[in-house]
């Protein structure tokens, strides 16, 4: 019989209340926490902090805090990556982001959902769907990128943005919801 953390790896229905997954998540909050707490001169601590919360990534990954994610281990990042200040990434599936990519404030990435049916819901199980994001892409501020979303590559999403369906490559894409404007 499958674990919790292979369900919710699986994108199976899964409880986040399992004691493993519970571990996990408060784990990756106290790296956030320590690494939301470091100032401007502490780039080395930075850094190993980020090493620790997000072990699959690339040369160059920047991050201003404050940053919150769920697992930090399902992130999985390429180089030069640079995310602005207060981003969140619900990674409770594969959140794959390719090299060259730039996030601006307040950009949320959400992996987690929860069921449409309110039988399954009323359960208090939850799902995800993973988040790709490709390389050379800017994702302006505020923008949120939901479960299931993938964006190509060399794509720009406007500021305020809310992606809830797939953005093919080469894509100037925005809006509420986000489609594509026109190509690049």
């Amino acid at each position: 019989m499958p674990t919790e953390k292979q369900k919710m790896s699986n994108g199976d229905l899964y409880n986040a209340s399992d004691p493993t997954l519970l571990e996990e998540r408060r784990n990756a909050r106290l790296l956030c926490n320590q690494f939301n707490r470091t100032t401007g001169g502490e780039e080395e601590v930075r850094k190993q902090i980020l090493k620790d919360l997000i072990p699959d990534q690339g040369t160059a990954l920047t991050i201003e805090p404050p940053f919150f994610c769920d697992y930090g281990s399902n992130i999985s990042v390429g180089c030069n990556v640079y995310f602005n200040y207060n981003c969140i990434v619900l990674d409770v599936m594969k959140v794959t982001i390719g090299s060259n990519v730039l996030f601006g404030p307040s950009v949320q990435i959400y992996a987690a959902t929860h069921p449409m049916n309110w039988e399954e819901r009323a359960s208090s199980l939850e799902l995800g769907k993973p988040v790709t994001i490709g390389s050379d892409v800017w994702i302006g501020g505020g923008a949120i990128i939901c479960p299931g979303v993938t964006i190509g590559n060399r794509c720009v999403i406007g500021a305020g943005s809310v992606v809830t369906r797939d953005i093919p490559d080469d894509s100037f894409a925005a809006g509420n919801p986000c489609r594509k404007i026109k190509g690049l």
